[in-house]
């Protein structure tokens, strides 16, 4: 597994695997320490943490001057521990950052590929912008403490995976029409190596989905080469992001509403293969397998909210200066929303 995963340039994050990693955090983090949690984790893991804690930031908010005004306001510190899903690890990695102070990271789920990314996914005006840099000392990911998050979370971190499936033919269709960014130029090696993550993961989605060993290492692994990627391609995104993204990025702003990131994103990854006419069963067969529900209902949204993204979406790329993709050039029209609404029926798992 270790040569699929290897990057021809750049480096992966040091990630180590095992079981009781959080009790041994206060045995050599640097002291005092700050932890950037969330609210309903914090109680969980308290009594891991002693007299060495500087203070504990619970993270309410990605907006940009919020997250300013409240690393202002933090202890000092000689280090801070991420301890959560997206959002806590991305706060760490902002407080970091602003601090200039060592990191160590510690998911709670597979939802995202953030521990392994080098910058920090804010918000301003609704909108995702990525700042900072930080690369922790280490990112643990303890086998007992993924498998205890819900299902959910941690089978749909698959979705910044599968949606290599999408980007990689969006960056090959610009590559087509001569429409690659001069920045980005069309690189049969680097999609290569975003294909075999791919497909590695493909091979492996009962794994992932019954969260066992085998199932936490290879999605973690693959995800830790998707959150290093962007930087290790030269702040490259078109092998890990294209029209599936873009879906999401529309939908968010357009509901102002905060999401499990992977039913969103494969949802449109759904979408993007159904507009790029592009393995359609397929990704809804893996879907299916790896049991994110993608259903609207099931992300607090209706039919409405979907159609009035995928239709703006163009709309959305144009005005926010994304990348060219099929989303460019294929309309969602009535028929493309039909033939969604009957593949995400096909994507439920069986009882």
């Amino acid at each position: 597994m270790s040569d699929i995963f290897t990057q021809s340039t750049g480096h992966a994050f040091t990630t180590i695997f095992g079981r009781n990693l959080v009790g041994e955090l206060r045995s050599f983090v640097h002291r005092p320490y700050l932890v950037v949690t969330m609210a309903d984790l914090w109680p969980r893991f308290a009594h891991h943490f002693d007299d060495g804690l500087a203070g504990v930031h619970l993270v309410d908010t990605l907006e940009h001057n919020a997250l300013i005004q409240a690393v202002d306001t933090l202890p000092a510190a000689q280090c801070v521990i991420g301890l959560g899903g997206g959002q806590a690890v991305d706060v760490a990695k902002f407080v970091a950052w602003r601090r200039r102070l060592p990191l160590f990271q510690v998911p709670t789920a597979m939802t995202v590929d953030a521990p392994f990314g080098h910058r920090a996914a804010v918000r301003e005006a609704g909108r995702v912008r990525y700042v900072g840099w930080a690369v922790p000392e280490a990112v643990y990911v303890d086998f007992d403490v993924i498998r205890s998050a819900p299902p959910l979370l941690n089978r749909s971190g698959v979705g910044d995976i599968l949606c290599f499936h999408t980007a990689l033919y969006d960056w090959q269709l610009a590559h087509r029409r001569g429409r690659t960014e001069p920045q980005w130029p069309y690189d049969p090696r680097l999609a290569g190596e975003a294909q075999a993550v791919l497909d590695a993961v493909w091979a492996r989605l009962p794994a992932i989905r019954a969260v066992d060993d085998d199932g936490i290492r290879t999605l973690m692994t693959a995800l830790r080469w998707a959150g290093a990627a962007y930087h290790n391609a030269g702040w490259n995104p078109r092998p890990i992001e294209g029209v599936e993204h873009f879906f999401f990025y529309t939908l968010e702003t357009q509901t102002r509403k905060r999401f499990i990131h992977g039913q969103p994103v494969c949802l449109g990854v759904l979408l993007g293969a159904i507009l790029q006419d592009n393995r359609v069963a397929a990704v809804q067969d893996a879907i299916r397998q790896v049991g994110v529900d993608i259903r609207p209902a099931a992300m607090g949204i209706d039919w409405d909210d979907v159609a009035h993204a995928a239709e703006s979406m163009a709309a959305y790329v144009r005005r926010s200066g994304l990348w060219y993709t099929v989303a460019s050039v294929r309309p969602v029209t009535t028929e493309v929303l039909d033939h969604l609404k009957a593949a995400v029926a096909a994507t439920l798992p069986d009882p």
